[in-house]
């Protein structure tokens, strides 16, 4: 078995295995390779000055004349958002539905290549070939519209790629699941699912947007002021369901934040957007009455550019929020923004704004499958392999153990890197390749290991010093240094510091043989330990120190 997959069919995660985001997955055959999503995922405190965080394609990147297409399952950030920041590194088709294709070129329009990338609509249910790969969109339901599993056929066998997916009766908007199909494929032989893993630890079922719906309207008849909902922006269903809560409740709706836009005028170019009345900007909303007008936000997983975010600290330009007012959560935590969510929560709260959660009321259900709806897409496709993908680790291994409940024969859980030979034989992993994460850093992709970032977590963790010191023909100091500390709060005790600081510094240079005040690098050098270790008498930290020497 060779790394270019020539002898067989395998399954490579590249990101989304082993942690929830930044998907992106290939599956390799006959030396070819089909890329199923690219996405991204968000910083947090770890990742400094970077927002946005993105898989490394750089084993495929190393092979992109092999790569035959990206297929994008649905329109959600972490399957399709990285398309606008890496595909000038592969290059190849892109392949999607109609309003996902919508969406993309709305984030494709800000970028350099816009005019050169290939992007191919499929039909729903629409089915072709690219490359070696007999390539199948099934209809399912989650939280957007136009979301597919995917029937890829080989000469070894056919795999389907659930994609995000639940099982929703009344979904409110697009497409019920095409039952009738996957039970088709199951009858046809699936050789493998590669399988959300999401809820894989939750009992029962997901639920309705139908449900959803019926819990906003009954809340808000409850409340008498100004309501906000924040929810997934790319929920079109959500969107509907808040809008005609809103009208039952005779309130008007406004979208407030940029993203929510985006997706109004995607859902509206494909036919996916029909609320009871037209959404209000929020230039309209000064002028409706506080009890009359309900305000969808983006924010929903404590984003700190957006509007819920800037409402909460009341820093937005054109919304505001007082007290008695109500702040609705129709949105799950994603594992890890827990404390970024936390922290708009309570500044809503300390304003004596009112946060409702699920955990209060029925305003949320996932997208995702619960467990008996993991089994009973096992019962319809009665697949030979498992492979869990889209979770971390905990889910990963839940979904393999409630596989195997179902008599799946193999089961193999896989994480980022790792490839996994499907067909021929028994499916087992074969290799392990280089894999990582990117992040953008302003408007440059970087990778997250980088010195740059290194130097950023040391100067959170133990601050920074800045040292000028301007030397004359003889080696001396002109003056005393100036001394600049980063990350150091102001007090009488850190006037102290410096001038111990200036004492040590003066004390390194002129304990310097004559020669050596002449080589910036030892004024340098001797400088920079007299720093440190001042610093480390004084509070124990290794700050990040540089010297500057100036010869006059």
């Amino acid at each position: 078995m060779t790394t270019d997959s020539t002898d067989g069919l395998v399954f490579l995660p590249l990101g989304g295995a082993g942690e929830i985001g930044m998907n992106l997955y290939a599956y390799g055959v006959d030396g070819k390779w089909l890329i199923v999503d690219f996405g991204i995922s968000f910083g947090d405190e770890t990742t400094p000055g970077v927002d946005v965080l993105l898989p490394d394609p750089v084993f495929l990147a190393e092979r992109k004349k092999d790569v035959v297409g990206i297929v994008i399952t649905h329109g959600h950030e972490d399957h399709l958002g990285a398309v606008q920041y890496l595909w000038p590194r592969l290059e190849c088709p892109v392949y999607a539905t109609p309003f996902t294709a919508a969406y993309l070129r709305l984030k494709l329009a800000e970028t350099s290549f816009r005019d050169k990338i290939k992007l191919i609509e499929m039909p729903l249910g629409g089915r072709r070939g690219i490359g070696p790969f007999d390539v199948e969109l099934v209809s399912m339901t989650h939280s957007i519209p136009e979301p597919n599993a995917l029937a890829i056929r080989t000469r070894h066998g056919m795999v389907v790629h659930s994609g995000d997916w639940k099982l929703d009766p009344d979904p409110l908007v697009g497409e019920a699941t095409a039952i009738d199909r996957l039970r088709a494929l199951g009858e046809e032989g699936v050789l493998a699912l590669v399988g959300d893993s999401t809820n894989a630890l939750e009992p029962g079922s997901a639920g309705s947007e139908a449900g959803v719906e019926t819990g906003l309207t009954e809340l808000f008849a409850t409340l008498e002021n100004r309501i906000a909902v924040t929810c997934f922006s790319t929920n079109v269903a959500r969107l509907h369901a808040i809008a005609r809560a809103a009208h039952a409740n005779g309130r008007h709706c406004a979208l407030v934040g940029r993203s929510l836009w985006r997706i109004h005028q995607a859902a509206s170019a494909t036919g996916y957007m029909d609320p009871p009345e037209p959404f209000l900007t929020d230039n309209d909303i000064g002028y409706i009455p506080r009890d009359r007008i309900v305000l969808c936000c983006t924010g929903s997983q404590g984003e700190p550019r957006a509007a819920l975010s800037r409402i909460a600290v009341d820093d937005h330009p054109a919304v505001a929020l007082e007290r008695g007012d109500a702040v609705v959560y129709s949105a799950r935590e994603i594992p890890g923004n827990e404390k970024a969510i936390g922290r708009v929560q309570n500044a809503l709260i300390r304003r004596g704004i009112r946060v409702i959660t699920a955990s209060d009321a029925p305003v949320h259900v996932s997208g995702h499958p619960a467990r008996d709806e993991l089994a009973t897409l096992y019962q319809w496709l009665r697949p030979r392999i498992a492979i869990p993908m889209h979770g971390e680790t905990r889910h990963l291994e839940a979904h393999a153990a409630l596989a195997r409940s179902c008599q799946v024969a193999e089961a193999v859980v896989p994480h980022d890197g790792t490839m996994i030979r499907i067909a021929p034989g028994p499916a087992e992993i074969v290799d392990h390749v280089p894999t990582g994460r990117l992040g953008l850093d302003g408007t440059r992709v970087v990778r997250i290991d980088d010195g740059a970032l290194r130097g950023r977590h040391r100067i959170i963790n133990n601050g920074a010093v800045v040292v000028t010191a301007v030397l004359n023909n003889r080696g001396e100091l002109t003056d005393d240094a100036q001394i600049a500390l980063l990350g150091y709060e102001e007090t009488d005790e850190l006037i102290d510091l410096e001038d111990d600081l200036l004492d040590s510094v003066q004390a390194a240079i002129d304990g310097l043989r004559d020669g050596a005040r002449h080589d910036d690098h030892a004024v340098t050098e001797a400088a920079r330990g007299a720093v440190r270790r001042t610093i480390r008498r004084w509070n124990g930290k290794k700050p990040v120190t540089h010297i500057h020497v100036v010869r006059v």
